[in-house]
């Protein structure tokens, strides 16, 4: 009989609302098969590993998982390190005296490409090691994948505090820019047009990252509106760029913080908010001569995880891909791949899960197809209709004008 291996789970990169049910996930299938003995909970991703900050997980109560699967946020902590090739030597040689033999990481593309580096350093020193990549981010841009764990339930959020802004917009009628998270695709931003309920309804205009913006063509735009409306909310994505390429906050800063992977701090900060709520107030006229009222929120890391709305469909596909990538644990063949989710049908909505190597999602962004932006700075139906039945219900509203029809 074979011998068997220990296996170690981690999480890595930004958080979301729904990446305890991938934990959970791993946990449970991994108890319904024979090929692992021990489950190591690997604390703050490959950094645990190097320090061997492990916690068991075999024996850990359903109640207690139960819980764990509906909170927010990552259970064992995480880690945007990215391995270099001392750093894997380290994870190799803890590897070998914890007799590991799987290794499930769960993050985004950047994880993803940790992964790839810890599976090829093993396969170069002849170290036997399944390493499988778990699907998440808000973002929502891995590629092959058709959507991610974490984004319906960020994109809930959104969709709701956006309706939300839009009716305090519309008792306080003025100019109202919200920053939402997106640095390299706009997934998250476009579903704010979900928020839109009846005529009028904003966001207005909606800004990703895929289509440049100039600083005219905005200022043009949230005139045009304004001037018709009254007033004018927006949703914008932190990673918004103009036409010559670069990201706002960059023209904006040249000194901002980044992360070991190379990504740009644009979060933490609300800058770019205050930029464009500067800009309108500076460079756009009010025709009846009133001071303009102009604010702006940077939605930040509220997003990633807020407890008590969580997408139903995202809980649940995020326990499922993790617990498929242990069934595809129990193939020898298989030393390395990620769990991939393919829509079949949107009405009714059915996915079935699939698998592809892990160089196929690691460092790669997917960005916003064309063909859910509208004219720069809208979002089509073909999005809302791939966007819903991720998302889930959301609040019912109305308005006095529905006495009118």
């Amino acid at each position: 009989m074979a011998k068997k291996l220990n296996a170690v789970v981690g999480q890595s990169g930004g958080p979301t609302s729904v990446i305890n049910q991938s934990l959970v996930g791993v946990i449970e299938e991994v108890r319904k098969h024979s090929h692992i003995d021990k489950l190591l909970g690997c604390r703050h991703g490959v950094r645990g590993i190097v320090n061997n900050d492990y916690i068991q997980l075999n024996d850990v109560p359903a109640d207690l998982l139960e819980k764990i699967a509906g909170t927010p946020s990552s259970a064992l902590g995480s880690s945007r390190d990215k391995p270099d090739a001392e750093y894997c030597r380290k994870i190799m040689k803890n590897f070998k005296e914890n007799n590991v033999g799987y290794f499930f990481y769960i993050g985004g593309n950047d994880s993803a490409d940790a992964a790839r580096i810890v599976q090829e350093m093993a396969a170069a020193e002849g170290h036997e090691l399944h390493v499988f990549h778990i699907p998440k981010t808000i973002d929502n841009d891995l590629k092959v994948h058709d959507h991610t764990p974490g984004f319906g339930s960020a994109a809930k959020f959104v969709a709701s505090a956006i309706m939300g802004d839009n009716y305090d917009n519309a008792s306080l009628p003025g100019i109202k820019v919200d920053v939402i998270m997106g640095r390299h695709a706009g997934f998250l931003t476009a579903a704010s047009v979900l928020a839109r309920q009846y005529d009028g309804d904003g966001p207005h205009l909606i800004y990703v990252p895929e289509a440049p913006m100039s600083e005219d063509k905005f200022l043009a735009d949230v005139d045009r509106i304004y001037s018709k409306k009254g007033r004018c909310l927006i949703a914008v994505s932190e990673g918004i760029s103009t036409p010559d390429g670069k990201t706002w906050a960059e023209k904006m800063s040249g000194d901002l913080e980044k992360d070991s992977h190379g990504n740009v701090q644009l979060s933490g900060t609300g800058a770019l908010g205050d930029y464009l709520a500067n800009l309108v107030t500076k460079k756009l006229n009010n025709p009846g001569g009133k001071k303009l009222r102009v604010r702006a929120d940077t939605f930040g890391y509220l997003q990633r995880s807020f407890a008590g709305y969580v997408s139903e469909t995202d809980a649940k596909e995020a326990r499922e891909v993790a617990r498929q990538a242990v069934r595809y644990s129990t193939d020898p063949s298989k030393l390395e791949g990620s769990v991939v989710m393919k829509r079949v049908s949107n009405s009714p909505y059915k996915i079935e899960l699939d698998w592809t190597s892990i160089k196929n999602v690691a460092r790669e962004t997917k960005h916003l197809s064309a063909e859910y932006i509208k004219d720069g700075n809208d979002i089509t139906q073909a999005f809302i209709d791939y966007a819903k039945p991720l998302v889930g219900a959301l609040p019912v509203v109305g308005t006095f004008a529905e006495m009118r029809k």
